[in-house]
Formats: structure tokens, sequence, C-alpha cells
């Protein structure tokens, strides 16, 4: 398939900038894979397609405030700092973002707080995300992630061209993030409540937690017409054996294993084993999944609605069918459903 097939045009207006008031009462649209059949719930009705002993894989990373605001030395430009991945505790060495990139050399000097009690000095320009900085910092290591959570801001998507407020806080962030490491949240999570997750419980359904901390290599533009030379960013991977027996348990009784969200299902697909298990998994991935492609693990879906040309479109694409998903994509538009990391989910089944 090519780049050109996952085109589609999409209203500004169903661009959602804001979360919805109550987590689980986003909207729903149920994708039947076998038939093509469309439904219009609500989020908290995905519970009514669940069974005992049925799974729900969940994404269980945490989001830290990875947005900085710095000024540059002499000149006071402002200048934006996006923190990718801690390349170095001892030396606090990162890769990062700059905006505007062109304003910034090696040897530069950023400063940032009121106070201006952080430094950081470029010390590369040529990788491929980006700059290379060291943060000059004289207190401990546990000291310096505390002024970094101080002073960064919640990385809330381009997009959504608002002031982060107070309540991004807490609603970029899944219910039961527990590992801080992601740059941008696992969607499909964020629709989930406390009293959904505890009905989901009561009625035997289980839950299984992996850690993929999602970097912005996932919304990478793909600009390549031929897919296959597309190359993804590696994303650190954690899947216990906690989790494997899990699902594992699940697909020796032939149940229903849901991947919440393009993380999940991209991390299941990266650990899968000679016979078509899940197994263990503690390290890096750069999968791309996309048309054609055989799943191994799950065999449902939740997911939010992605851009155009995106990864996350080409994965949910090979999962459900191409045609199929971008029939539900235009009766989402007509059905004015909200797209992207704020809007309505989909569950395919």
């Amino acid at each position: 398939m090519k780049l050109s097939d996952f085109n589609f045009e999409l209203p500004d207006s169903l661009q959602a900038q804001y979360p919805n008031e109550n987590r689980d009462e986003s909207r729903l649209l149920i994708l039947n894979r076998q038939n093509g059949e469309i439904q219009h719930l609500m989020f908290k009705d995905v519970i009514n397609f669940f069974d005992e002993d049925d799974v729900l894989v969940l994404n269980n990373t945490k989001v830290f405030p990875a947005r900085l605001f710095g000024n540059k030395e002499k000149t006071g430009a402002r200048i934006e700092v996006f923190l990718l991945r801690e390349l170095n505790q001892e030396q606090r060495l990162w890769d990062v973002l700059v905006d505007p990139a062109r304003k910034i050399r090696i040897g530069n000097k950023l400063y940032f707080g009121d106070d201006e009690s952080l430094v950081a000095e470029v010390i590369d320009n040529t990788t491929s995300r980006g700059r290379t900085l060291r943060f000059l910092f004289d207190g401990s290591y546990e000291e310096f992630r505390k002024k970094l959570n101080e002073l960064g801001e919640t990385p809330l998507p381009k997009y959504i061209n608002r002031p982060v407020e107070k309540e991004d806080k807490d609603r970029y962030q899944t219910i039961y993030a527990k590992h801080e490491g992601a740059v941008a949240a696992p969607t499909a999570g964020l629709h989930f409540s406390k009293n959904l997750l505890k009905r989901l419980e009561i009625k035997g359904i289980n839950l299984a937690e992996l850690t993929l901390h999602v970097g912005l290599g996932t919304f990478n533009p793909v600009e390549v017409e031929d897919l296959s030379k597309h190359k993804m960013d590696s994303e650190e991977l954690i899947i216990d054996e906690s989790a494997v027996n899990i699902v594992n348990s699940a697909l020796t009784k032939k149940k229903r294993i849901c991947a919440v969200g393009t993380t999940v299902m991209r991390a299941l697909e990266s650990s899968v084993s000679s016979v078509n298990t899940l197994k263990p998994h503690n390290g890096w991935t750069h999968k791309f999944v996309f048309p054609p492609h055989d799943f191994a693990i799950a065999n449902s879906m939740i997911t939010n609605f992605h851009t155009s040309k995106s990864t996350l479109l080409m994965m949910v694409s090979a999962f459900a069918g191409h045609d199929m998903v971008m029939n539900a994509y235009n009766e989402a538009i007509k059905e004015k459903y909200k797209f992207y990391t704020y809007g309505d989910a989909m569950l395919i089944i």
C-alpha cells in the first residue's frame, strides 16, 4: 500500500481541543471487522462487548512534563525545548527538539526558570532527532528531576492551539499511569474511568499491563510513498511475566484479547514467540505495523481517530482492513465524532 491511500480531509472543528467532561462518556464507534457493521454508542458501553476471562491489555506508561521554555544567553530569545530521551543520567545528557531550531548552535547556553537556576549547554547539533543538551545543575539527580518537573509543561500535541490548562496535567494521563517515560499519552486509555475499570473487574475481565514509553517518533510524518521504506524511532518496551501469563492463558482459552491503543498493539506484535504466543520483553522496539500484516495476539482493539497519513492509521488499517477503516472514518466525520488525542474512540471487534 502507498502513503496516499491513507489520506483524508478532516474539518478543523472535529479536532478535539479539550477532553470530554467525563472520561468514559466520550462517543464510541463499534466496527465489526467481520461484516463492516458500525454502531454508535458511548465509551462506557464498551463493557458489554467483553465477558469473563477476556483480557484488556493496557499501557501503563506515564507522561512526564517534557516541554520547557528557556532563554538564550546574550540575546534572551525565547526557546522551546522538548525533552525526547535521557541519554546519560550521570552527565545529565538529553536528546531534545528545539524551536526555533535555526537559532541554536553548539556551545549556546539556555537558561530556564525565573531565577535561571537551570542551565543547559548545547553539545551536539547533528542528531537525527534534533540536539543534545547537557544540563548544568549542582544538586543530586533527584533534585534535578524535581526541577525538570517543576519547570516542565504537559506536552500537549501542537494542534491543540490553546495554552496548557491545570486540568491537562491530570487529563493527559491515563488513570493507571505508573512508569514515567512517555512524551505523549497512550490516548485510547484516556477514556477509562476508575468506575469503568471497577465494573470490568467485577465482570471478571482481566487486565494485563505493559509499558511502552511513547516517543515523538510514533507521530513523525511518513515521508515516503513506499511504506516499507519508512523507519520508526525506537521506543522502550517492557512486558513482564505477569502480563505474558494473563495474555497467553486467554489465547489458550480462545478468549477476546483487546489491545487498548496502537501503542499496546505495537508492543504485543513486537514480542511474539515462534508459536504465536506472547513472550516477555525488556528493551526497545522500532516495529512498524502496516498492511498487510498477520496479527498474532490481539483479536480486538480500542483506538482513537488518528491523523491522515499517520503510522497509527496504517496500523489500524492493517488490523481491520483498509477499506473498512476508511469507511468508518468517513462515517465518524459525517457523525461529527471528535478526532485525535482528546477525541472519541473506536472499538474494533
